[in-house]
């Protein structure tokens, strides 16, 4: 009776074992084939930039991906990574497009696509989905992040250093500057927030930072005027004179003025107003 029991369960055993090893072929069978395994890395590329021309990223995506696996350590697989980022870019995969231009840039320092590497980066922070020599006038980065702001213009001041001949620094040097302006707007409304709150010294510093850092912005009028304020409810009568006096010379019909004080100003001083301190 016991040998009788023991052979049962050493039946079920080979048979669960049996049965075991059917189901991991049929799931190793199953498993899902490589549709590009048969195409070259050239073919794989040429119908990646096919796929991106109609709008196609994702498909494009899936292609790129083939081809710096299999073509890595050449020029196809390099320009599969700035394709890629590209890519990443349009699909909104900020984070990735980000990844794969910094890995770029740190293997690759004397691409020739090296250029079109920093413009890329700098674009996937600038968030925007302009063109070359795009329009810029209707963009407002104050309300963005101002991080993200800082490091696309620290790749368009690198771009625009190392390549002042590129076709991209012209589109580079324009977002700078709206960077810039936009920066300044940022502090300037922060130092708003500050004065209509009643925290005049924070008010002041934050105006005072904004000048210093931006000088050549249009927001420094403003903040020129918010430090006059802010010195002036904080009993600061020469720095609040100082300030005064920069406004009026730098921007003899300001609003911040009054029309009357605009009009008896003398002529503005011929210096730069950074110069006027």
């Amino acid at each position: 009776m016991k040998n009788t029991s023991r052979s049962t369960w050493t039946g079920q055993r080979a048979g669960l074992l049996a049965l075991a090893a059917s189901a991991l072929m049929a799931a190793c069978g199953s498993a899902p084939q490589d549709e590009f395994a048969n195409i070259s890395p050239d073919k794989l590329y040429a119908d990646a930039k096919d796929e991106a021309a109609d709008g196609n990223y994702e498909n494009a995506i899936k292609r790129l991906e083939k081809v710096e696996a299999r073509a890595s350590g050449t020029i196809l697989a390099q320009q599969a990574q700035i394709d890629l980022a590209y890519a990443y870019y349009k699909t909104g995969e900020k984070a990735q497009a980000l990844a794969k231009l910094e890995r770029f840039i740190r293997l690759h320092p004397t691409s020739p696509a090296l250029d079109y590497a920093y413009y890329l980066q700098g674009l996937v922070n600038f968030n925007d989905d302009l063109g070359l020599f795009g329009r810029l006038a209707s963009q407002d980065l104050s309300e963005r992040d101002q991080q993200a702001s800082r490091d696309a213009y620290e790749s368009f001041r690198l771009l625009s250093e190392r390549f002042p001949a590129s076709k991209y620094t012209p589109d580079a040097r324009l977002r700078m500057n709206h960077i810039v302006n936009s920066l300044a707007a940022g502090e300037v409304h922060v130092a708003r927030y500050y004065l209509r709150r009643g925290a005049y010294l924070a008010a002041a510093n934050r105006a005072q930072q904004a000048v210093k850092d931006y000088r050549q912005s249009p927001a420094i009028e403003e903040a020129l005027y918010i430090m006059v304020e802010s010195y002036d409810k904080l009993g600061l009568t020469q720095l609040r004179d100082d300030a005064q006096r920069v406004l009026k010379q730098s921007f003899p019909s300001s609003v911040y003025l009054g029309d009357q004080a605009a009009t008896n100003l003398n002529a503005p001083a011929k210096k730069p107003w950074w110069q006027l301190w």
